[in-house]
C-alpha cells in the first residue's frame, strides 16, 4: 500500500448502471481503477463493492473527488467510505496465555503484509509479556477478577489513550461485556477455536473430540455482544482422523487459529470487508 489513492467501499440498492455510474465518477475526474470488486446479493436486492482508485492522475484535489462523491452516493441511496493510501492502522493486540496468535501476527506486520501500527499489547496474564518486549512493543497487565468491570474500564482506557482504530483479541480468554463490544463495532476481531457456530464458548476442541467430528477448524469473527457469534470474517479447517487425540486436535487447531486469524486482521486493515447485519461481505485479495 506505498501507491497514493483511495479505497471506496460502497453498498446500496441494486439496479441497472452501478458499475457504469461508479467507474464513470473516477474516469470523469481523471482517476485510475486499480482494482474494482463487486457483488450482488439478488435475495436482498443488494449492490457491494470495493474500488482501489490510483489518484495520481486526477483533475481535482482528493479532498474534493473525495466530497464531490457524495451527489451521486446519495443518488444512489448508498452508505460509502473512503480510506486514503498509503496509511498504517493502530491495532492494540488482546492475550492472555498462548501466544502463537500473537506470535503471527507480529511476524506478519514485521513482513509488512499487514500495514498496522500495534500500539500495545495488552494481557490479563503476564505470560507473554517477554514477547512483547522482544518486539519493542509496550505490554499492559491488567488484572481481571471476579469483578471484570474495573478491568475493562482500564482496558477502555488504555484503548482511548492509544486512538487505537482496531483491537485484535488474539487468544483473549475473557468475554468483553456488552458496552465495549459496541463501543468498538465493526472493529474488534476475535480468533475462535472452533468452526463456528459449532462448539461456540470454553473448550471446543473437547468438545469436538466427545463429537468424533472429522475436521476441525478455527473462525475469525468480528466481536458483538452475543458470544461467538459476530459477522464471520474467515474460516480455516483441518481433516481429523480417528487416531487424534484431544492435544492433536489443539496441534492442528494452532494452525487454523493463525491462519484465519491472519487472514482476517489483512481484509479488515485492506479495506476488503462490509459489514451486512450478521454477515461480513469479503472481497479476497
Amino acid at each position: 500500500m506505498t501507491r497514493e489513492g483511495l479505497i471506496l467501499k460502497i453498498d446500496c440498492p441494486d439496479r441497472p448502471g452501478l458499475v457504469a455510474r461508479i467507474a464513470g465518477y473516477v474516469s470523469d475526474h481523471q482517476g485510475n481503477l486499480v482494482e474494482f470488486n463487486q457483488f450482488t446479493d439478488t435475495a436482498n436486492e443488494r449492490f457491494f463493492a470495493r474500488l482501489e482508485i490510483d489518484t495520481s492522475g486526477l483533475d481535482v484535489e482528493t479532498d474534493d473527488f473525495v466530497g464531490g462523491f457524495g451527489t451521486l452516493g446519495r443518488a444512489l441511496e448508498a452508505r460509502w467510505h473512503f480510506r486514503r493510501l498509503p496509511y498504517r492502522m493502530r491495532t492494540a493486540v488482546l492475550v492472555t496465555r498462548t501466544d502463537h496468535c500473537l506470535n503471527e501476527i507480529l511476524w506478519r506486520a514485521q513482513l509488512g503484509e499487514v500495514p498496522v501500527d500495534i500500539t500495545s499489547i495488552i494481557g490479563n496474564r503476564e505470560d507473554c509479556r517477554s514477547i512483547a518486549e522482544k518486539a519493542g512493543i509496550p505490554f499492559h497487565f491488567v488484572e481481571i477478577g471476579e469483578d471484570k468491570e474495573p478491568g475493562f474500564r482500564e482496558i477502555e482506557k488504555l484503548l482511548k489513550e492509544q486512538a487505537v482504530e482496531l483491537v485484535v483479541l488474539a487468544r483473549f480468554m475473557q468475554v468483553v461485556p456488552g458496552w465495549l463490544c459496541s463501543d468498538y463495532q465493526g472493529r474488534m476481531i476475535n480468533i475462535h477455536h472452533s468452526f463456528l457456530p459449532a462448539f461456540a464458548g470454553a473448550n471446543p476442541y473437547r468438545k469436538a473430540f466427545e463429537r468424533g467430528v472429522k475436521l476441525i477448524g478455527a473462525t475469525c469473527h468480528y466481536v458483538t455482544e452475543d458470544l461467538d457469534a459476530g459477522p464471520i470474517i474467515d474460516q480455516e479447517v483441518e481433516r481429523v482422523q480417528h487416531y487424534h487425540s484431544v492435544h492433536d486436535l489443539i496441534r492442528l487447531g494452532r494452525d487454523c487459529e493463525r491462519s484465519a486469524l491472519a487472514k482476517g486482521i489483512r481484509y479488515h486493515v485492506h479495506e476488503r470487508i462490509i459489514l451486512d447485519g450478521h454477515r461480513a461481505i469479503v472481497f479476497p485479495d
